[in-house]
């Protein structure tokens, strides 16, 4: 299956670099239905670029600080100089979305 997801142009370019492999969501209804092999489409959300990855592990919490204590900050997009924090995600998704639907990494490799 081939599922179709936006990014902003930062997290795009970390992707297609090879620098970010675990892109981070709210786990709700469109994120469940992604599984290990399937595909994503991302679109650069300022460019219309696209970039095709294949999902190799899926990685399921209630919150994104266990999320964020699982993985390498690099690997989750952050430079070696930029503090990691969770709540970062809140520019993203609201507190009671992250309680509701808990969080997924997902892990990918560029195809």
């Amino acid at each position: 299956m081939i599922h179709s997801m936006k990014l902003n142009p930062v997290p795009f370019a970390l992707i297609k670099s090879g620098k970010k492999d675990v892109e981070m969501r709210l786990n709700d209804e469109k994120r469940r239905q992604v599984r290990v092999q399937d595909k994503i489409e991302f679109t650069n959300a300022q460019t219309n670029e696209r970039l095709s990855v294949v999902v190799i592990a899926r990685h399921e919490y209630p919150t994104f600080e266990g999320l964020y204590a699982a993985f390498d900050k690099m690997r989750l997009g952050y430079l070696s100089d930029e503090i990691a924090s969770p709540n970062d995600m809140e520019k993203y998704y609201p507190k009671e979305e992250i309680a509701q639907y808990g969080v997924v990494g997902l892990e990918v490799k560029l195809l």
